[in-house]
């Protein structure tokens, strides 16, 4: 499906799901497209079939809890964090709903996960300060960076270097096959005091770099120079609340909602050819384009919209998880 602004105006909500409990912390699709994953604070995965638009599976992590979660290469196996016990990272089976290997080594929790677009290694990054590169294969720790603050962490879509956002001020690139001989690029931020950073992203191109807080902006910087090339802001996030964001495929509109929501209202920005205006989805969609002004809607339902920020796989919105 070729996106266009028509298109992404005819979305409509099409299923909600009630399957939880407690707060949902993150979604993850396979990598054909056709299963989603959610991980809960009441200690659930759940699998949903994005085919048939409902839920196919459900398992528990009641021992170790559940925080971020990310499919590897084989639909059938994720890599997830733990909010319990410890900070180990686990590798666990889908199939037959068991461990396949350990990961210790944080001593603080993960605060981020990316696995490798082209191969079976990931990074995490975690709030003692340190990103810790990993391969599936072997329980122990490929490589180890110590930071300066919390980091967050993301591949390229090549899968040849990796940024790490430090201390929700800078931003750092480092080629893997080096990383130990430090960053070949770094990109300083306007630091701001009321809120951190929370997410990094690249753009599928690989040209642009967006950075999720739990404020009330995201910022957009040019993946090359580190330039800044927008802010999109307008809501007063007083409760510190993660905003969620992703590119679309052809890294032309970034979508943007938020995975938890109290009984208020969320500005929503999008950009259409250089101008914004509002799209009724209950996310933002912001076209991508030179000369950027801002307007305002509001997101007033919770529907698990931001599993649908995932790249690739929007061509399955319409009948999935929302």
């Amino acid at each position: 499906m070729k996106l266009t602004d028509n298109v992404l105006r005819s979305f409509r909500v099409a299923k909600v799901f009630r399957e939880n409990s407690d707060k949902i912390n993150c979604f993850d699709f396979s990598p054909n497209g056709e299963t989603v994953i959610s991980s809960s604070d009441d200690d659930s995965i759940v699998l949903y079939d994005c085919q048939e638009g409902k839920p196919k599976r459900t398992l528990y992590s009641k021992k170790y809890g559940v925080d971020l979660i990310r499919y590897t290469h084989a639909a059938n196996t994720v890599v997830y964090s733990s909010n319990k016990i410890d900070d180990t990272i686990r590798y666990l089976s889908l199939h037959d709903n068991k461990y396949i290997r350990y990961f210790p080594g944080h001593s603080k929790r993960v605060v981020a996960l990316s696995m490798s677009p082209v191969d079976d290694t990931f990074i995490s990054g975690s709030l003692d300060k340190t990103i810790r590169l990993w391969d599936l294969r072997s329980p122990n720790c490929q490589g180890l960076m110590h930071l300066q603050g919390k980091p967050v962490c993301s591949f390229d879509p090549e899968g040849l270097i990796f940024a790490a956002g430090v201390n929700s001020e800078m931003v750092k690139l480092y080629d893997l096959r080096s990383f130990d001989k430090g960053p070949f690029a770094t990109f300083k931020m306007q630091y701001d005091r009321t809120c951190e950073w929370t997410g990094l992203k690249f753009s599928n191109d690989g040209k642009l770099i967006l950075i999720s807080t739990n404020g009330g902006f995201l910022r957009l910087i040019d993946a090359f120079k580190g330039a800044v090339l927008h802010t999109f802001g307008g809501y007063n996030n007083s409760k510190a609340v993660t905003l969620e964001a992703s590119f679309t495929p052809d890294s032309q509109f970034i979508m943007i909602g938020k995975i938890s929501l109290p009984p208020c209202s969320l500005p929503l920005w999008v950009l259409l050819q250089g101008n914004f205006s509002a799209v009724k989805l209950g996310i933002y969609i912001i076209k991508l384009k030179v000369g950027l002004k801002a307007a305002t809607g509001y997101f007033r339902t919770y529907k698990m919209l931001s599993s649908v920020c995932c790249g690739r796989h929007l061509k399955h919105s319409q009948n999935s998880v929302i």
